[in-house]
């Protein structure tokens, strides 16, 4: 009887073997350990095995089948503890005994699936596992084995601090902010980048190092600093908590700057910190490091009540962010775990992994985890064919395994290889690289990314956890964190390859010559598996990128028009710092990195991507922060009414809503198919959206009725929608280039505000020029996403309720930005940060 850790847990093995003593475990060998990493660990020396592990929970009923819990030839046996409860009794045996029927395989347990006798091999198996998995850090998700169902508890974030609001974020658990009531400054959002026209400045986070960083006061929405003399304090990040205990301010820069605030605009109150382009974006692994903004208009050095801070919570008020195209800080070793299985990546050897890994796991002292992201290959492709990026992942804290990957029989064989080598990694994580990863992989932060063939089979290995009850060994459904998919195919289509709520991220060449995106062939349509994901979702779309740009070696299949490659270097380049961020921003709940996937490409990008890259963005949130979808175009399919039941009003052109698909086979415009362009899933997909046009010379407009009950904006953030130019249609063609629009938000009083997108930077991009599959020039329609914080509406004093909104109003027109056009538009919803 062995005694593990402080939670006073009672292990006890007892041996039970077979006549043949030279199989059988030696008992005097037998020793129990805690690992670093939380498991309990059976050693023993033995003869040939192999032994079968049985775990009872009543020692005078041992030897059933149904308590079999595995098969080693291994001279160990390791789990971890939590699965033992307050005591587990392992027994050991040298052949695993056969089953006859379900009541020999039934392990009183109903959560894990029903249990059934395999007629074929007399073997127990189980059934679809009850998944418990609403996707959000605020619950606590279980199954009950009293009522079979699912469980989700509200996770409790108060601190006993009465200084801070404590609430729960759905993508990052508990979250505090400093109370307003409690005398500790006054939040505002400072931080910003000057625009040319209204709303003249725009509030960010994210500045890239080397960079001015701006502030931006509005003396209407701020009248506390109007004629006030202020010092500018740039802060070190500190926590609610800290704000509460800490006042006394000190800049980082070694003395804050004085600023006089006028009365007249945010235009005259917009300007750069001094020396914010030498702010250091170093702080360990992150990809960035937060700064706080301290507006201290008494000068006395000190936060008080009523002064402006940006940053007056766990988030920082801007971030200052690393060239994410360049390597990280920690020093990077890779070695190879070949098995005996050849010949090398030709479709042959499926036992093949190359592992990545901080250095830093050398040090024996080191007693840290890191996230695991998992790579799985393409057809004809090889695990070793992205050294590129597992070398960058793992030098920003991240273990990194490539592994041999099934895809020529299809992607079925290629998702169960993602799921067996995930379980491979950290089933033998004491032993590979002579153990040097063992009780350091986080199994609880696992990251998938995929390739072409690879790309749909970590969608399907997923569906397969979700959906199918596949039980993996070391990991579940919810600790596949996120899911990046790489000009994946679509061969299973919606009801298999579905990333359902997982975090779900594309990646995806405009001149791809395999997965083309070719409007005859499904298969070929990468943005079907993004559409169907319904959990948080984002898209990476890069002009004059190939299928093999993305990996070292594959053939060149650029099929795009003459001079429009980017080349391999450069697409690894945007791969590197977008799959980068992503990671960052789930499986380590970093705030820092999602602007890179919403903002306008032509204003802001990784240091390392060249300005004339063409990178076109598409996000959607996750369900728990679209607070109201005013259109997605699912329901209401009548024209003059929203998915939301509001009334809708427009005098644009060809107005129709349908799936969005295109329907005979070519990219050539012709009314018949109004969706043309759409490669967006399969007939049985159901991804709807709107179009229409406008004409040049006039004016338009696409009005949604916000309806009652909906209209008080005050709690949310952000105007969010998607919008695509329609490809070789003659009113694309016209101009070929961004188009642009304005966007006016309509309270009950009649006041309006108006924000044309332009003024943000770039503007809904126009087609990639590629030929084929008819006559003209234009690929794949390409969605990207516009959003806009709702105070912008208000800048200067616009006199604009944004607790009475009862409309919002698209107008169109040479007076309100591009002169004509024909547009896709799709999830008009109001969002929260």
């Amino acid at each position: 009887m062995t005694r593990l850790g402080s939670t006073a847990m009672v292990t006890i093995f007892t041996l039970l073997f077979a006549p043949l003593a030279s199989s059988a475990p030696v008992p005097a060998s037998v020793r129990v350990t805690k690992t670093v990493a939380g498991n309990v660990r059976v050693t023993w020396q033995a003869g040939i095995g192999p032994y079968a592990i049985y775990r009872s929970p009543d020692a005078n009923d041992v030897l059933r089948p149904a308590w079999l819990t595995g098969l080693t030839q291994q001279l160990f046996y390791e789990e971890p503890i939590s699965l033992g409860g307050s005591e587990a009794r392992f027994f050991l045996v040298d052949a695993a005994l056969p089953c006859s029927g379900p009541t020999d395989c039934d392990n009183h347990r109903v959560c894990d699936g029903a249990e059934f006798c395999d007629s074929r091999t007399r073997r127990c198996a189980s059934g679809p596992a009850l998944v418990c998995n609403d996707g959000n850090s605020c619950t606590t998700d279980s199954c009950l084995e009293s009522t079979a169902s699912c469980q989700f508890v509200e996770v409790v974030c108060e601190d006993g601090n009465p200084c801070t609001l404590d609430s729960c974020r759905p993508d990052i658990g508990c979250f505090a902010s400093v109370d307003p009531n409690a005398g500790v400054g006054t939040p505002a959002a400072l931080s910003a980048r000057s625009l040319s026209a209204f709303p003249f400045a725009q509030s960010i986070d994210d500045f890239n190092s080397g960079s001015a960083v701006q502030v931006a006061v509005d003396p209407v929405a701020q009248p506390s600093v109007v004629g006030q003399t202020c010092d500018v304090y740039v802060m070190a990040k500190r926590s609610a908590a800290q704000w509460c205990s800490n006042q006394p301010l000190q800049d980082v820069r070694g003395a804050p700057e004085t600023r006089i605030f006028a009365a007249s605009n945010v235009q005259a109150n917009t300007f750069a910190l001094s020396a914010s382009a030498t702010l250091s974006a170093v702080d360990g692994n992150a990809i960035g490091r937060g700064y706080d903004l301290v507006l201290d208009c008494n000068r006395n050095g000190f936060l008080e009540a009523g002064e402006l801070v940006d940053g007056l919570s766990d988030d920082a008020g801007f971030y200052v962010v690393r060239d994410l195209s360049a390597a990280g800080p920690l020093a990077v070793a890779q070695f190879d775990d070949l098995g005996p299985e050849s010949p090398h990546c030709s479709g042959g050897g499926l036992d093949d992994m190359r592992i990545y890994h901080p250095t830093t796991l050398n040090d024996p002292l080191f007693t840290g985890k890191y996230p695991l992201v998992v790579i799985s290959h393409g057809n004809g492709h090889c695990y070793d064919w992205y050294d590129f990026l597992g070398q960058h992942l793992a030098s920003y804290g991240y273990i990194v395994m490539s592994h041999d990957n099934n895809t020529q029989p299809g992607i079925e064989t290629a998702s169960t290889t993602t799921l067996t080598f995930t379980d491979k990694i950290l089933l033998n994580q004491g032993t590979l690289g002579g153990g040097v990863l063992n009780g350091h992989i986080d199994n609880t932060r696992i990251a998938w990314i995929g390739h072409s063939r690879g790309g749909e089979g970590v969608a399907r290995a997923f569906d397969r956890l979700v959906d199918e009850g596949y039980i993996a060994q070391r990991y579940s459904a919810k600790d596949i964190v996120v899911i990046s998919s790489i000009a994946p195919t679509d061969f299973l289509g919606p009801t298999k390859s579905d990333p359902h709520s997982a975090p779900y991220h594309l990646i995806y060449g405009s001149s791809d010559g395999d997965v083309c995106g070719c409007p005859g062939d499904s298969i070929t349509q990468s943005f079907g598996v993004f559409e169907r994901a319904t959990g948080p979702r984002q898209s990476t779309y890069l002009h004059g990128a190939d299928h093999n740009d993305f990996n070292c070696c594959g053939f060149d299949d650029f099929s795009g028009p003459s001079g429009s490659a980017i080349g391999r270097p450069e697409a690894q380049q945007v791969q590197k710092a977008v799959q980068l961020a992503l990671v960052e921003q789930y499986t380590k709940f970093s705030p820092i990195s999602k602007e890179f996937f919403w903002r306008q490409w032509e204003e802001f990008r990784p240091i390392g991507v060249s300005a004339s890259t063409v990178v076109v963005n598409d996000l959607r949130e996750g369900p728990a922060r679209r607070s109201f979808i005013i259109d997605d175009y699912q329901t209401q399919t009548s024209l003059v009414t929203s998915s939301s039941g509001g009334a809708v009003s427009t005098d644009t052109g060809a107005l129709s809503e349908a799936r969005e698909r295109d329907t005979d086979g070519q990219y050539a415009w012709a009314a018949s198919d109004v969706m043309n362009g759409m490669a967006r899933g399969r007939d049985v997909d159901v991804g709807r959206g709107g179009v229409f046009e406008f004409t040049s010379g006039g004016s338009a407009f696409y009005e949604f009725s916000v309806v009652a009950g909906q209209r008080d904006l005050r709690d949310d953030t952000l105007l969010s929608f998607r919008a695509a130019q329609i490809t070789r249609h003659p009113r694309t063609i016209a101009a070929l280039e961004d188009l642009t629009f304005t966007v006016t938000l309509i309270d009950s009083a009649n006041q309006r505000s108006s924000i044309q997108i332009g003024a943000f930077g770039g503007g809904i991009e126009e087609p990639y020029q590629r030929t084929g599959f008819g006559s003209g020039s234009g690929w794949q329609n390409e969605f990207e996403v516009i959003r806009i914080r709702l105070t912008d509406f208000q800048r200067n004093g616009t006199p604009l309720d944004l607790g009475d909104i009862r409309a919002v109003r698209f107008e169109f027109g040479a007076a309100f930005g591009s002169a004509e056009g024909r547009i896709a538009l799709d999830d008009v919803e109001l969002v929260k940060e």
